[in-house]
């Protein structure tokens, strides 16, 4: 009588199981999201009234040194809200960018004693930020209602979409260096420097127009086509270019693809480098 042979192989790089089994450890992500929010706010004076302090203070220093001193053009829009729209977005991404990279270094006890979808810790950084952003939104709220801005219904309906855009684009990127920073440490280093650099190729602190010609190159970056369409759904400043939303989707796309990609092909090595 022979013994049966069992044999081991590692998973694909990546398949719908995953998804699959990301759904089963729905409440594990939760268990995440809710940790890394106490963790932040905890043993501060005003707690979560930092997500709405941080991008306030930074709206009105851009509005008094750009919109004031330098007199950059907001496309009719009066620069307080052009820009924290726009600051909005950028500290959604820039933040949760930052959360995603160094989630697996956070959570290094975690990932070498107990098995779950690694997936998850990136993830539920991206979450945490979006909790901030919708804090964060209440200023807009009450800055639209200062300055006389009803959305139209198209603004409203769009906005999930830039979300989502958003999420892709930070997600995509973040896997991507969260993978490279369980071998290469300088992720750390170069990350902050990277973020400030790339605030300056968007168009936060100022409109897209202004780059003329050479337009095009903000086109690849995909926040440009998010912010732009916001500023356009919620405060009118130009038509809403769906072109430009649909090269941002599918950029957000391919870099969500590329770093989905990289971090399951390292993830079976994370336990043993990290």
């Amino acid at each position: 009588m022979t013994t049966p042979t069992t044999v081991i192989r590692p998973k694909k790089i990546f398949s719908f199981s995953d998804i699959k089994e990301i759904w089963q450890y729905r409440e594990l992500l939760y268990f995440f999201t809710w940790r890394d929010l106490k963790v932040r706010y905890k043993q501060t004076a005003i707690g979560v009234l930092w997500s709405l302090f941080q991008p306030f203070i930074t709206m009105v220093v851009f509005s008094v040194f750009f919109g004031g001193l330098a007199q950059i053009p907001s496309n009719g829009a009066p620069y307080p809200i052009f820009v924290f729209v726009g600051l909005l977005f950028w500290q959604f991404f820039s933040g949760a960018l930052s959360e995603t990279s160094g989630s697996l270094i956070v959570n290094q006890a975690i990932i070498t004693k107990v098995y779950f979808p690694r997936l998850l810790l990136p993830i539920s950084s991206v979450i945490t930020k979006l909790v901030d952003f919708a804090i964060a939104s209440l200023i807009l709220v009450g800055m639209m209602i200062y300055y006389g801005y009803a959305p139209h219904l198209i603004g409203i309906v769009l906005i999930p979409i830039l979300l989502l855009i958003t999420f892709m684009t930070s997600i995509g990127l973040g896997l991507f260096l969260a993978a490279i920073n369980v071998k290469y440490r300088d992720v750390r280093y170069v990350l902050p420097f990277f973020i400030q650099m790339l605030l300056f190729v968007t168009p936060v602190i100022y409109p897209a127009s202004i780059a003329g010609k050479y337009s095009w190159i903000l086109a690849i970056n995909p926040m440009t086509g998010v912010i732009q369409s916001a500023r356009a759904a919620l405060l009118g400043t130009a038509p809403i270019n769906w072109l430009l939303i649909g090269l941002s989707f599918l950029a957000g796309l391919v870099l969500l693809i590329v770093g989905t990609y990289v971090f399951k092909k390292v993830e079976r090595y994370f336990a043993d480098i990290i």
